[in-house]
């Protein structure tokens, strides 16, 4: 039995104390708060295809080509993907070492200590809360396409409930809660669905391809008040080259936009501890679901583009739809419209599940409310899965929220950093560990993925910082005013300390 390092345990500082991994394995067969290993290599294959393939690829593609990139979108998706390669590599070595629920969370916890592991922790709870409601009203928009006539919209007086949106986060809700075996299979169904769908855009677009279309592949640079001020990227910003749309800049800037399609393979590493065999299954669900996906976006972006002049895509409606519709096939917009559907249904399921699995450790760990750990009859956190089901569906339904890929996207950037620097940590203060994989090149590997996510943070926009900085200040005021003295290493500390008077 593995018993936990007293010297990787024992806090630098208050601030700065570890939790040892030995310790995070073994609270993990804690009766009262032990989630049941029923997930495969397979299993979590799909729950990364399953989350990767949904608004960024129905939606993101098309806007990013008629508004900021051109043809050259396809190259801004290759960019995207080696930065995300490169980060996955050593989330695949972390999760393997470390299978344990709260993924960027726990991984913190194990390096740099418990305050940079709560700001992780409550950096992702915006990613994937606020991702999971926007989608959600994503969701209800396409429900309403299908629909027809109808819409998923009531008006009691003045407020606007969107109850398409509050119906598919109620039944994921459910689904989670009932067991992470039972959403996957459902994941898969409909996971397969929406790649057909991909894959018939692809086939079918590949004969209305016209070379002419390609040229320029990077259009010339254009100035515009949609890349001006605080809404152009930081690096424009601070180096006085002005609006990114179109040229260069604007594919810089679009590899940061596209990102947001990535997002979702390191939520496969929030199930490490559900399992049942981490130290090989998890390595083969990240880097197997990002190189599926990676394939799939630069087909789809390079049919997109082929298809129709980038220029007919400006605007904010544009859609893989769009393309088709210009071509004269207006019939394959309902099928288009029904892959999305099924495609935002699995996003908004897994960013939920990633949602709930890093509030469980935080509880666990006592940064949040212990009282939202312990697990139900069907081995999930029912308590905190019904908690997000609520949040979620109460922002999806009453709140305007705008496009908010840029927000999602700085944090998971941040987050990637932090996991791509403590591979390095973690080798050398623990090099005994066994690892079920190991990054190649180290530190060269975790140097490059730290350079690339950071590359693709500064080309964000100013304001997407200002809404971080914000953000993460509050999460220091909580940290400060609840989770510090909460914190179980806390409490352990306190009651050794009374021990020894």
């Amino acid at each position: 039995m593995v018993t936990p390092d007293r010297k990787a345990a024992k806090p630098r500082s208050v601030l700065f104390r570890t939790k040892s991994i030995e310790q995070s394995i073994l609270e993990t067969d804690e009766p009262e708060t032990k989630l049941r290993k029923d997930l495969t290599a397979w299993d979590l294959t799909v729950f990364g295809v399953a989350v990767v393939i949904g608004a960024g690829i129905f939606t993101l593609t098309a806007r990013t080509a008629g508004n900021v990139a051109g043809p050259s979108v396809s190259l801004a998706f290759a960019f995207a993907a080696v930065a995300c390669a490169l980060a996955a590599l050593c989330y695949a070595e972390f999760a393997s070492t470390v299978p344990v629920a709260g993924s960027a969370y726990t991984f913190s916890y194990a390096t740099f200590g418990e305050f940079v592991a709560w700001i992780i922790g409550w950096d992702l709870i915006l990613e994937f809360a606020l991702a999971a409601s926007v989608v959600a009203k994503g969701w209800s928009l396409y429900l309403g396409e299908v629909l027809g006539s109808a819409t998923p919209i009531v008006h009691v007086g003045s407020l606007k409930i969107d109850w398409g949106a509050v119906l598919i986060v109620a039944v994921i809700t459910v689904l989670l809660a009932t067991g992470t075996k039972l959403s996957s299979r459902v994941s898969a169904v409909i996971t397969a669905i929406k790649v057909a769908v991909v894959l018939f855009v692809v086939v079918v677009g590949a004969f209305f391809i016209k070379a002419s279309n390609y040229s320029p592949y990077i259009p010339p640079s254009e100035s515009g008040s949609t890349g001006e001020g605080i809404h152009q990227s930081l690096f424009s910003y601070v180096t006085g080259a002005g609006g990114s749309t179109f040229g260069w800049y604007g594919l810089l800037a679009a590899a940061s936009l596209v990102f947001f399609a990535f997002i979702g393979f390191d939520v496969v590493a929030t199930t490490a501890e559900e399992t049942k065999d981490p130290q090989t299954a998890l390595p083969r669900g990240i880097l197997g679901s990002l190189a599926i996906v990676t394939v799939l976006y630069v087909a789809v972006s390079l049919v997109l583009t082929g298809m129709v002049n980038y220029t007919e895509l400006a605007g904010d409606n544009s859609t893989l739809a769009t393309a088709f519709a210009l071509n004269g096939m207006d019939w394959a917009k309902n099928l288009i419209s029904f892959g999305a559907l099924a495609g935002l249904t699995t996003v908004v399921m897994v960013l939920m599940l990633g949602q709930t699995r890093v509030l469980f450790a935080m509880s666990r760990d006592g940064l949040m409310p212990r009282s939202l750990a312990p697990t139900g009859k069907h081995g999930t956190p029912v308590r905190i899965t019904v908690l997000v089901g609520v949040i979620v569906g109460l922002l999806a339904a009453f709140f305007p929220i705008g496009t908010l890929e840029e927000m999602v996207n700085i944090g998971t950037l941040f987050a990637f950093v932090l996991v791509s620097i403590g591979v390095v940590v973690l080798r050398r203060t623990r090099p005994d560990l066994p690892r079920g994989f190991r990054v190649p090149l180290v530190p060269l590997v975790p140097i490059l993925a730290v350079i690339a996510c950071v590359w693709l943070m500064v080309n964000l926009s100013v304001e997407t910082w200002l809404r971080f900085v914000v953000w993460m200040a509050i999460g220091v005021v909580v940290y400060f005013a609840y989770s510090r003295r909460h914190s179980m290493l806390s409490i352990r500390a306190r009651a050794a300390k009374s021990d020894t008077t």
